[in-house]
């Protein structure tokens, strides 16, 4: 009762045709198929629950922020996704299409996983708006939006301890091998050194630790102890991967 007809007349018409897409009579008949009122109602609504699922995203988002680029793009998505089914011949190939352009954000950098959810999320709105089932699409953002808002109410499956890289710079005569092992013992649930790399022409070297610091311990006095160690020099504890979030109070 949710599904507009037009589209399973259209896709009925080109898999009974064996002619290439992109023929003069398939495209005509592809519009004169698609109504202008149908193709407005679709792209409509999935601009509308791209805009919604980008509003959800900022709330659910508010403490570890979140990128301005990435909220357009949740705007953008649905309803490219719907148009891409529309015109379209086959239902996979335009998923295929749909699935590459989402993904390429995440070709260079690594995505946090929930941010990857939100992209499908985006992308099953639009491929239900693209497919004529605007109800159902309606009935999806709803059920998977409250559902999302409340886990993140309740801040479900957060742990106690922070995961951060811990990056010390140590001039390059200091053996630091076991000089840092009683702090990080005393402040840290688990620390490992990734790495250790030459910096500033090899005159510093630089340690990068992946360590676990409990919410309830004083980070001030944790890095003011390194500090001690390593000569005053740079200390970095990072907390997020990405410098371009914004944060909201």
């Amino acid at each position: 009762m949710f599904k507009h007809g037009f589209f399973g007349n259209v896709l009925s018409k080109y898999y009974a045709d064996e002619g290439d897409i992109f023929s003069g009579s398939s495209a005509s008949s592809l519009l004169d198929t698609i109504k202008p009122g149908e193709f407005f109602l679709c792209v409509g609504v999935a601009l509308v629950m791209g805009f919604l699922i980008s509003l959800l995203y900022m709330a659910t988002h508010r403490k570890e922020g979140y990128s301005q680029s990435y909220v357009l793009t949740m705007i953008m998505l649905p309803t490219i996704v719907a148009l891409i089914l529309l015109l379209i011949n086959t239902t996979a190939g335009a998923l295929s299409l749909a699935g590459a352009f989402t993904l390429v954000r995440f070709r260079s950098v690594a995505g946090d996983p929930k941010d990857i959810a939100y992209v499908f999320y985006a992308m099953a709105a639009g491929v239900a708006c693209g497919i004529g089932y605007v109800g159902f699409a309606i009935v999806f953002f709803i059920v998977l939006g409250i559902a999302l808002y409340a886990l993140a109410v309740i801040d479900f499956g957060a742990s106690s301890k922070r995961h951060m890289t811990l990056k010390i710079a140590i001039p390059e005569n200091l053996d630091y091998q076991g000089v840092f092992e009683p702090v990080l013992n005393k402040y840290t649930e688990f620390h490992k050194l990734r790495r250790v790399k030459t910096t500033n022409f090899g005159t510093l070297f630089e340690l990068i630790y992946s360590v676990d610091i409990d919410d309830k311990v004083d980070q001030k006095k944790f890095v003011d102890e390194l500090r001690a160690l390593n000569g005053n020099m740079t200390i970095n504890l990072v907390f997020f991967r990405y410098d371009d979030k914004i944060y909201e109070n």
